[in-house]
């Protein structure tokens, strides 16, 4: 009896194995959309991503550092409870203005934690994260900070 039990565990494992990877998949943003990820602007970048919709004000709350010791690993969370299909972060600092594009489905949560090179302009720096909602609407949410010149705050 033990041995016919190990059999359709084993079974329903190798079925389980063939059918997970069919039922996972990500949109490959940099082959669908390769303007936004060469865009050199924030406006341009999320145009190349989602075309001319409008962009509202969401339900979204970004959090940075106010300044960045370092732009070598600049934290940012995003969070939102806004019902959506994609989260997208850009930034004003890099000559590529797209970080990441995030695929949503029904049982994500958005609060994303990401770190992200930022180059030091010696100007404010303003991270934009916007999220396309289930409803077709594009809502943004954005933080300004500074990235210190030479490290160590100053």
């Amino acid at each position: 009896m033990q041995r016919r039990k190990f059999l359709s565990l084993v079974g329903l494992g190798a079925v389980a194995a063939t059918v997970a990877p069919a039922a996972l998949s990500a949109t490959d943003w940099r082959k669908e959309k390769p303007d936004a990820w060469q865009a050199k602007t924030v406006d341009s970048a999320i145009k190349a991503m989602y075309g001319d919709k409008p962009v509202v004000e969401g339900d979204i709350t970004v959090t940075t550092p106010d300044v960045a010791a370092s732009g070598g690993a600049v934290p940012v969370n995003v969070k939102s409870g806004i019902d959506a299909k994609s989260v997208a972060i850009f930034q004003d600092a890099n000559p590529e203005s797209a970080v990441i594009v995030f695929d949503i489905n029904k049982y994500s949560i958005i609060n994303y934690d990401v770190k992200m090179k930022l180059k030091s302009v010696g100007d404010p720096i303003t991270v934009t994260c916007i999220v396309e909602g289930k409803d077709g609407k594009l809502y943004s949410g954005k933080r300004t900070l500074d990235v210190a010149l030479g490290g160590c705050e100053g």
